[in-house]
Parts: C-alpha cells; structure tokens; sequence
C-alpha cells in the first residue's frame, strides 16, 4: 500500500477498496490510540526499569563497600554479635548500649547517640570519636565516598529499602 492510498484510507476508509478490507475508521481509530498507549507504557516501563537496576547496582555497591570494611568484625543481622557488635539499626542507637555485647568501657561511657555525622567521623578515625574503643587493628575509612556507602547501606538494612 502506498503511503497516498494510506493516507486516503484513514480519511475515508470505505472509499475505493474491495467489500472485504473496507473497516470502520473508528477501528482504525481505536487501534492507532491503543498501539500509542501501548508504546508510551512501554517506554515508561524501561526507563522505570532501568531506575531500578541503577537503585540496584548503588545498593550492591553499598553493600560491597561494607562487606569490604566492615563484614570482617561485624554483622547486619539483629542480635548477632561476633567479635563487634552487630550494627542493625545502629542510627539513633546509644553507643555502647546492646546489652548482649561486652563493649569497652569507653565505647560504653561514650554518651552519644549514633547519628549519621556521627558514624561518619567514627568510621573515619574511630580514635579521634571514642579513645580507648577496641576497633583495633581497623583504623579508619579514608574515603568519604565509601563511609556514605557504608552509612546507606546501614540505613538500607534499617529501613528495608532494597
């Protein structure tokens, strides 16, 4: 079909065409709108798609960036405590407060609250946060960039955003 007789057949599409192809130009109508929505659902669904798999490679990054600093002495899961204290829900905790681990008396007198600021500074230099902690040999994350990740991938864990 030619793009003229096309074009003709959409204005009028009963004009000039055997009985057997003449349709109803409301179903031509019909399926030009419901082809359209049908492709704008689409593009809209791979853009979503595609905002999530970049939420998902920034929480795997996250992730790594933990397993990386932190997984060695410490656990995400609630009540599982090795060799330090497991850090679920960590933010707004009192530092020095889970009563099933044996803190140091510093980390215990410590008297702060942990905040996001405040686990910023600590996993940059434990010491400098709390002298006489028991983080050793860990002395500190020097990128800021992973400390964020660490510090979301906590309030992932939280918060349960994937």
């Amino acid at each position: 079909m030619k793009r003229r007789q096309f074009i003709t057949f959409l204005a009028w599409p009963n004009a000039g065409w055997p009985q057997d192809l003449r349709v109803q130009h409301s179903d031509w109508v019909h399926l030009i709108v419901t082809l359209s929505g049908m492709a704008c659902m689409l593009s809209s669904y791979s853009s979503l798609s595609q905002e999530l798999v970049s939420q998902a490679k920034e929480a795997a990054s996250e992730q790594q960036v933990f397993n990386n600093a932190c997984r060695t002495c410490h656990t995400i899961k609630e009540g599982d405590n090795r060799q330090g204290p497991n850090l679920y829900k960590i933010i707004g905790r009192k530092a020095g407060s889970l009563p099933d681990y044996n803190y140091s008396s510093a980390m215990k007198g410590a008297g702060f609250v942990w905040d996001e600021e405040k686990l910023e500074h600590f996993i940059a230099s434990p010491d400098e946060v709390v002298p006489g902690n028991n983080m050793k040999p860990y002395s500190g994350l020097a990128s800021t960039d992973d400390r964020k990740k660490v510090i979301a991938f906590l309030q992932s864990v939280s918060t349960g955003r994937p």
